[in-house]
């Protein structure tokens, strides 16, 4: 048991309660990395108590202190990045080179919302009467149950920390059973920085863990990022006891390549966009649209390029597509491709498992379908693989009409150089993020988040920020008299 990795709970590494243990299989190799606990009911309830005694006297800490914690979070964060960029690419299987990205990415986080810790807190109101003052401050909810993929697992955990701890809220982490142990790392970063309690982390089976964290009693908010069945279930759960949510869920995005597009920027972009992270993006474009102009063209070139695209070992510097996240991710984009090519698309490049190297991990070609029917599965269904499929507008008006066609809208992408065409189809698309000419670019100070079915809620941004706390409204009289529309009403005097 001492080989297991211990969880952080009020600011202590501890063994859990639990006796049962998870194991961490690397991507890349199918061979083990580590144990972790699969914590119970009682290290839930044990982490939760410490961020509930916590954030009172968190909540009251001056802001400009927690500014100058955040970025001390930052800074360590950064001392640290070989080893969580190595330990990240190993265990979640994205190549080093989109790894040293998230760590960059995740330190970003904390140091912008050190910033807002320290100067954002409400906003003054006009009053509606003399010798009034109206004034809002917002306050945090309490405790935060933060829950992440396998994805992004640090990138999306600090989207959830970063903001919460600096509207003052406390937090109970659950980083993804599949790849903990990067999350498990960070946390070091806040040892001797952030008061016990402040943050806790804990490992475990959304099943077990992530079931006892979304219904305590004691939890006032959850964020969670993942699937939509899972979404709806957490909104489910949350619902019966009023907890607040934030929830970025799953979608099928699009991206519109239109007839004036430069088509040596557009192909490599769509490439990217779509084959990024092994297709394991949620903003992923999962629907590629071509219009009929430059379709043929497109296809030529883009199959050219993806011929030289690099899979192989995320350890090495010049791999571009790493593996997927297990055999069981691999069984399912299997029968999707499958199921596909039954409904009329064609395998143009890839499509099948392969084993770079000899490497034994969980690894699929880069993949084109063509012929793909819009209201197909790839255009209905987030295949969450390395598989680019291509759809053919007669048009721009059906390209646009065919990618606002879901029940999705976390992203949409397009190329083109005509601005009217971007305004047209960006007010036609919804889309939490509309990008245009330059693919899956985020920013820490836009918000991020998904419309209709792919989320509820903001991350980054003071929509981030506003996601983890409630305004106050307070209206003071400095001069205390009696009113005159109080009772007696029969001394008030009507217009009729």
């Amino acid at each position: 048991m001492s080989d297991i990795k211990k969880v952080l709970i009020n600011g202590e590494w501890v063994k859990a309660h639990s006796t049962k243990t998870i194991s961490v299989i690397a991507p890349g190799t199918g061979k083990k990395l580590a144990d972790v606990y699969d914590c119970d009911e009682q290290d839930v309830n044990a982490a939760v108590l410490a961020a509930k005694k916590a954030q009172k006297s968190w909540w009251k800490t001056p802001g400009a202190e927690k500014a100058r914690l955040l970025r001390e979070i930052g800074a360590r964060i950064r001392s640290k990045e070989k080893q969580l960029a190595e330990l990240m690419a190993e265990e979640t299987g994205k190549p080093i080179s989109e790894a040293y990205d998230c760590i960059e990415w995740v330190a970003a986080c904390f140091e912008y919302y050190s910033e807002y810790a320290r100067a954002s807190y409400g906003n003054s109101v006009p009053p509606v009467a003399p010798h009034q003052i109206n004034f809002t401050i917002k306050e945090p909810f309490g405790v935060v149950a933060a829950i992440v993929p396998f994805n992004f697992p640090l990138l999306l955990m600090s989207w959830k920390i970063a903001p919460a701890i600096a509207a003052g809220n406390t937090i109970v982490c659950k980083p993804p059973h599949q790849n903990p142990l990067s999350n498990l790392v960070l946390a070091e970063c806040y040892e001797g920085i952030l008061p016990p309690g402040v943050v806790n982390v804990i490992t475990g089976n959304g099943a077990s863990t992530g079931e006892a964290l979304i219904n305590h009693a004691d939890v006032d908010m959850i964020a969670f990022t993942g699937s939509c069945a899972v979404g709806r279930h957490i909104a489910a759960t949350a619902g019966k006891h009023l907890k607040k949510v934030n929830l970025e869920l799953g979608s099928v995005d699009p991206f519109i390549v239109f007839g004036d597009a430069d088509l040596e920027v557009a192909v490599r972009g769509v490439a990217w966009a779509r084959l990024l992270n092994a297709g394991q993006v949620c903003t992923s474009s999962k629907r590629i649209y071509l219009v009929k102009e430059i379709a043929n063209e497109f296809i030529t070139r883009l199959q050219a390029h993806v011929k030289t695209i690099k899979l192989g070992d995320p350890m090495k510097t010049d791999t571009d597509v790493g593996p997927v996240i297990s055999e069981q991710a691999l069984q399912l984009i299997e029968k999707q491709v499958a199921e596909s090519v039954k409904q009329g698309a064609k395998i143009l490049l890839g499509g099948k498992r392969a084993n770079p190297d000899g490497l034994q991990g969980f690894y699929f070609e880069p993949t084109i379908l063509v012929d793909v029917k819009h209201g197909s599965l790839p255009t209905t269904e987030e295949i969450f693989g390395p598989v680019i499929s291509i759809t053919i507008a007669k048009d721009a008006d059906e390209a646009i009409e065919m990618a606002n066609d879901s029940k999705y809208g976390l992203g949409a992408c397009i190329y083109t150089k005509s601005l009217e065409i971007a305004m047209r189809a960006m007010e036609n698309i919804k889309a939490g993020t509309f990008w245009v000419n330059d693919p899956l670019t985020d920013n820490d100070a836009a918000p991020f988040g998904g419309m209709r079915a792919s989320g509820v809620g903001r991350e980054l941004g003071e929509e981030g920020l506003d996601a983890f706390r409630e305004p106050k409204h307070v209206h003071i009289d400095y001069v205390m008299e009696a009113k005159n529309y109080w009772y007696p009403y029969k001394n008030r005097k009507l217009p009729h």
